[in-house]
């Protein structure tokens, strides 16, 4: 095992670079050798790169119907503040809104 000491500028790279690491850490745990030192077929190797794929077109599948919720939750929201001011200039209350709360 080699030791490299990197210097970063960018903290996300160094996050990205250390998750690596970790990974490889964790796959030499699992299976006892490195990625250069797996000698399977290409064929294997295909696969393997297919089923990543695969799993990640369902992660951002899953991120859009996150996003869709979130932002239907919002709107609705908004929808109640104004229905709330509607109904309170209408019944002739006033309010404030304490922005250092």
């Amino acid at each position: 095992m080699r030791t490299k000491e990197i210097m970063f500028r960018d903290p996300v790279v160094e996050n990205v670079v250390d998750k690596f690491v970790s990974r490889s850490d964790v796959g030499f745990a699992k299976y006892g050798k490195t990625l250069r030192d797996d000698k399977s077929a290409v064929h294997t190797w295909l696969n393997h790169f297919q089923e990543e794929l695969m799993d990640a077109v369902l992660y951002v599948q899953r991120l859009k119907e996150e996003v869709t919720t979130l932002k239907e939750e919002l709107d609705l929201l908004q929808m109640e503040v104004k229905d709330a001011e509607k109904w309170t200039d209408a019944n002739g209350f006033s309010y404030t809104i304490d922005e250092e709360a």
